[in-house]
């Protein structure tokens, strides 16, 4: 979706960018903007400081409690970590339901990744420094700019650093939040914070079904076992099958074989074999039509290769093939509708900023609220980065301002600023 020019947005919801226009030139704010400008040495050491801290999926506990720490020195009420690993921390309000500002404090990294974390000039370096160091960064500044401008607002904030967003974590953080009672109906709105940058609006949760398929069989020698069904055969056979699956263009849909593995030797057949299965769609029929593909594939290619094994071999023992399909991952799919107010906010803050950002499509956070119909919307936490995912990762403090200036305005718009 492409960008909107300013006079659009003021023509599609006045009443909002005149909202937005008032909360920019109140003297409160124009504080706020003073004290980003002065703290960048300060955000800094805590983003390297986190970046310090491993969190490896399942491993979040150590960088949760340096979390919670920081929420308490910020002053936040309620600090406090749920069953899974989520610290929350409240900035009171004056009514009910909260909205929220949510950032991963997981990393894609296993235990034992060196964290070779470090400053030249304006960059940081180091794995997850930027994703999702500059979310949990921009998290923290909010919370500060709070704590040190005293700007009132209606609806009370609750700060969250979740866990479970990367990989096979599957959003189990997210998850927790909105399966339970305190916060499943109170979080009205919910701005999710990953990585860096100021262009993008993620309004469009990317679905995706992640499996891990095994075969197993009698394996035995690949002389005088020979004809025995191969598990890496019938693997194959499914592959190929598989890959002629038809997909279409809209609504974009994908799948990939990530990941294969089985064997032992050259000179035997393998009791099993497995392979990860990666399919993705912003629509959930979608993605059922293709996983279904997927394990029609499979009983195909299990019933050709037990076929062929019976007249390759001579052996009277049963063969036993069967095929086991294992959910690594389910994020659900999900889109904010375009009428939504919280894509009218972020739209005329963008205006208001002179800031040009897309709508898109991700897999984030905002994947499990946006599947059950609440409001929520993922963007950068100002900054700019690259390298997410290695151990090259970088994240150039330039810019960050822009995107803090950014998240404020959005917040205290939907939380409503009080008199």
């Amino acid at each position: 979706m492409a960008p909107i020019p300013q006079s659009e947005v003021s023509d599609a919801f006045p009443e909002v960018q005149q909202d937005i226009a008032r909360l920019a030139a109140s003297p409160e704010i124009r504080s706020g903007y003073n004290w980003f400008r002065g703290q960048e040495p300060q955000l800094a050491h805590w983003q390297l400081e986190m970046a310090r801290i491993a969190a490896p999926p399942f491993g979040e506990a150590a960088r949760g409690a340096w979390l919670a720490e920081r929420f308490q020195e910020l002053g936040l009420d309620d600090v406090h970590t749920d069953d899974v690993g989520n610290i929350f921390g409240v900035h009171p309000g004056f009514g009910r339901r909260y909205v929220a500002l949510s950032a991963h404090i997981d990393t894609v990294f296993p235990a034992g990744t060196p964290l070779n974390v470090r400053q030249q000039g304006t960059r940081l370096y180091g794995p997850g420094v930027s994703d999702n160091g500059a979310g949990v960064t921009a998290m923290l500044a909010i919370a500060a700019v709070l704590r040190a401008v005293r700007i009132r607002h209606a609806l009370p904030l609750v700060f969250i650093g979740n866990v479970g967003e990367e990989g096979e974590g599957d959003l189990r953080g997210m998850r927790h939040i909105f399966s339970a009672p305190r916060w499943k109906d109170s979080i009205a709105h919910i701005l999710v914070l990953d990585g860096a940058g100021s262009d993008t609006i993620v309004a469009e949760a990317l679905g995706s079904r992640r499996f891990e398929v095994i075969v197993r069989g009698p394996g035995g020698h690949s002389w005088s076992d020979f004809g025995t069904p191969n598990p890496i055969v019938v693997l194959s056979r499914a592959i190929h099958a598989f890959a002629e699956t038809q997909v279409p263009a809209t609504p974009k849909t994908t799948f990939n074989i990530g990941v294969i593995r089985g064997g032992t030797s050259v000179n035997s057949i393998p009791e099993s074999a497995s392979m990860r299965v990666d399919i993705r769609s912003t629509s959930t029929s979608e993605m059922e039509r293709v996983e279904r593909a997927l394990r029609a594939a499979l009983d195909r290619a299990i019933e050709d290769e037990t076929r062929a094994a019976e007249t390759r071999s001579s052996s009277r023992r049963p063969f036993g093939v069967t095929c086991e399909f294992v959910v690594i991952g389910n994020r659900p799919a999900g889109e904010l509708e375009s009428n939504a107010r919280m894509l009218h906010v972020i739209r005329a803050v963008d205006a208001q900023l002179g800031n040009v950002a897309q709508v898109q499509r991700a897999s984030t956070d905002a994947n499990i609220p946006l599947s059950l119909g609440h409001e929520a919307i993922a963007i950068g936490g100002g900054g700019s980065g690259g390298g997410a995912h290695t151990l090259q990762e970088w994240f150039d403090c330039s810019g960050r301002e822009l995107g803090l200036k950014r998240i404020l305005l959005t917040l205290l718009a939907l939380a409503g600023v009080a008199g």
